[in-house]
């Protein structure tokens, strides 16, 4: 959790076990023939259901050769429904899922230019911009989400990773600092700014920051581990014995956590 792309990519969930993006993770809502309605956070982990859903069984676990059967089936409905947008958003997916990349851009570019303001295609075109490395474009996506739906978690992290990516540090820090003032109760947006103060090497505030994330979810074991390498680096030992005998105590295996109390010594 140390590094801010490792982060990055878990908070916004764009990816599972197996490393292929999964939309539904990201958009919990319904979506219908005009695109995402009643987009909300990722934590609400509500799967989207589709009007052609029923056509691709088990969507959200399929392995590689799964999709490729998947995106046949999309090929075979988007002739006969060549201008349906759900179909377009599931076939993009799939092309992701498969890392065809031009072709997902060609269908999230075709989505907006019929709709400029559709949420999912311009939140998916920014992803597969940055997997492109195409910051520029990317940025500019995230902006055109933000404009039309400025309190989505996600991409503005999202935004701020591109910043980052793009070498405008203190763009990047600035955005992280916005997270947090618009979700000062979301452990997610303090672990993002902690993750990017951690790898500034800005020990003292991602202790901070690792903390906060930690009481506002306490369960998450790795934000609290986060704390106790910062802490170590700071030298501040007796905290971070501290830390480490608090996740003890409330259940965490003293085994698992050998590596951080031995460097305590």
């Amino acid at each position: 959790m140390r590094n801010y792309d490792i982060f990055y990519r878990r908070i916004m969930r764009c990816e599972n076990s197996s490393g292929w993006l999964i939309m539904r993770e990201i958009f919990g809502g319904w979506m219908t023939r005009s695109g995402i309605i009643g987009c909300r956070f990722w934590a609400c982990m509500v799967i989207i259901i589709s009007n052609f859903s029923f056509l691709i069984p088990n969507l959200a676990a399929q392995t590689r050769s799964q999709w490729r059967d998947s995106l046949e089936v999309l090929n075979s409905q988007l002739r006969q429904h060549p201008n349906d947008v759900n179909l377009r958003l599931l076939k993009a997916e799939a092309n992701v899922n498969l890392e065809e990349w031009d072709y997902a851009l060609a269908e999230y570019g075709r989505i907006l230019r019929a709709d400029e303001r559709n949420l999912a295609a311009l939140f998916f075109r920014a992803y597969v911009h940055e997997k492109q490395r195409h910051y520029t474009e990317a940025k500019a996506d995230y902006d055109a989400f933000l404009a039309i739906e400025p309190l989505h978690l996600e991409a503005r992290l999202g935004l701020a990773h591109v910043l980052q990516k793009m070498g405008k540090k203190k763009d990047a820090a600035d955005e992280l600092n916005h997270i947090v003032q618009m979700f000062p109760d979301s452990a997610d947006a303090y672990a993002a700014r902690a993750a990017f103060e951690t790898e500034q090497q800005q020990y003292d505030v991602a202790a901070y920051d690792w903390g906060e994330a930690a009481r506002l979810r306490p369960d998450n074991v790795d934000y609290t581990i986060s704390k106790v390498d910062v802490l170590l680096r700071l030298g501040r030992k007796r905290e971070a014995r501290e830390a480490l005998d608090d996740l003890v105590s409330k259940g965490t295996p003293r085994g698992i956590l050998k590596e951080w109390y031995d460097r305590i010594k």
